[in-house]
């Protein structure tokens, strides 16, 4: 028991002395009552920057895996390689990887993210993964999201509306329906066919 107090005084004395470089903020989460929309929220990606959206959002189109569970990032695995390619053909569409978490205390968060951050170490991907430590239910809600136990992929627009979305592993089906989307929107080149 006093090991345990030690190491935790330690560390918070740790994190007091560096916080302010490594210490992961508090997420909010705001609710659009109107539905249809991604709502408000913010979190902290992997370079430790603060980012907002959908006031943030770096594409036109923006592209998100809604993970709630760390073994659910084989599922987004499976989405990557279609993703980077829509970019890299796709004027402003960006993607994001938003592993979405319930809140927690600030040791919490840090461990965490710290903890994704080091198993991460390509700048972009750690650019683009927002982590959200928030109220998951009210979040899933304000989605239509039943439950933790899928990934969800949507596609909203700069405003955050939603334009577009599926859950689960990438299939060529769901690749389609996802350059469908893009297309009714601005009339991208079709990566699927090739």
């Amino acid at each position: 028991m006093i090991w345990r107090a030690m190491v935790s005084v330690t560390v918070i004395g740790l994190i007091s002395m560096l916080g302010w470089r490594i210490a992961v903020g508090r997420s909010r989460l705001v609710v659009d009552p109107q539905g249809g929309r991604f709502p408000t929220v913010s979190g902290f990606n992997l370079e430790r920057k603060e980012l907002e959206f959908p006031r943030d959002f770096g594409g036109e189109l923006n592209l998100l895996f809604v993970p709630f569970l760390q073994r659910q990032q084989l599922t987004v695995n499976t989405w990557l390689p279609f993703a980077q390619e829509l970019e890299q053909i796709v004027p402003g569409l960006v993607y994001y990887e938003l592993p979405t978490i319930d809140e927690m205390s600030a040791l919490s968060r840090t461990f965490i993210n710290e903890g994704m951050r080091a198993g991460i170490p390509d700048p972009k991907a750690r650019q683009r993964t927002v982590t959200l430590y928030i109220d998951t239910e009210s979040f899933r809600r304000s989605l239509d999201i039943p439950g933790k136990d899928q990934v969800h992929i949507l596609l909203v627009d700069r405003a955050g509306n939603i334009l577009w979305r599926t859950t689960g592993d990438f299939d060529l089906d769901k690749g389609q329906a996802l350059v469908d989307a893009i297309k009714a929107e601005v009339g991208a080149p079709d990566p699927v066919s090739r």
